[in-house]
């Protein structure tokens, strides 16, 4: 992930305009595949002065696949007259300074964090490739497969789970993930023995076995299991730009008394 700010110095005579241009243009970061989440921001010592900020699945995606692509220059219809109004335009990476303060709610950890870290995920895919390379209906799509296979799956699901973005920095996201099922034509019985045995190499590593873990990983088992069937086949014409999925705990967070 990338964060974009851009800040505002807008004249009080404009500033009707500017915050309903933004409300207009606001409605094609809503649907951009590349745009996380977007925040526009007033400050009160100085009313004149605004932050816009917008959180990118990566720099790449946002000046290449979002600026090249059919929305952006209805984006910036909306908000050209405030061009000559931007102060400054730079995009930021997070640091390992963050954390909540003491008004800030409850948050439950992490899928990720309740799962174990990343250290748990390679141990999980691990043994998931070790059952497949053994199962009959399994091992002929595998035969090929990368020796660092398991460890690219880790990082996949460590970064689904609300871990770190390894995958989208270092593997290309979900555009390489969606290039690795184009035209394999899975089979329902592919995808149930896929699910069986991540869900065998769970237990198998001791993964959390809570009702709300194990229902919350199971649910991206089922979602994600689908969406590859669906992707690999023949006639598939599926989205090719999107960022990686994040899961979260759905209806029960994990019981922490």
């Amino acid at each position: 992930m990338v964060i974009e700010y851009i800040r505002y110095r807008v004249p009080p005579e404009r500033v009707g305009g500017f915050e309903a241009a933004y409300e207009r243009a606001a409605e094609f970061l809503r649907t951009a595949p590349q745009c996380v989440d977007y925040e526009l921001s007033r400050c009160l010592d100085d009313p004149a002065c605004y932050v816009l900020r917008i959180r990118w699945t990566s720099t790449d995606d946002h000046l290449r696949e979002f600026r090249g692509g059919p929305l952006f220059p209805k984006f910036l219809a909306e908000i050209r007259p405030y061009v000559e109004d931007i102060e400054e335009m730079r995009h930021y990476s997070g640091t390992p300074v963050v954390g909540s303060g003491g008004a800030a709610p409850s948050v439950p950890p992490s899928l990720y964090e309740w799962a174990g870290g990343s250290d748990a995920f390679a141990k999980l895919c691990d043994a998931f490739y070790r059952l497949v390379r053994a199962d009959e209906l399994l091992a002929p799509m595998f035969a090929r497969m990368d020796p660092e296979h398991p460890r690219y799956v880790a990082l996949w699901l460590a970064e689904v789970f609300g871990g770190p973005t390894a995958y989208t920095e270092g593997r290309g996201g979900y555009h390489h993930m969606l290039g690795k099922h184009l035209g394999r034509a899975i089979s329902e019985a592919q995808r149930r023995r896929w699910v069986n045995l991540m869900t065998d190499a769970a237990d198998e590593v001791g993964l959390p076995d809570d009702p709300e873990f194990r229902a919350a990983f199971a649910s991206y088992l089922e979602w994600g299991t689908r969406l590859a069937l669906q992707n690999s086949q023949p006639d598939s014409d599926p989205v090719r730009e999107a960022p990686v999925p994040r899961w979260g705990w759905g209806v029960a967070a994990p019981y922490q008394g």
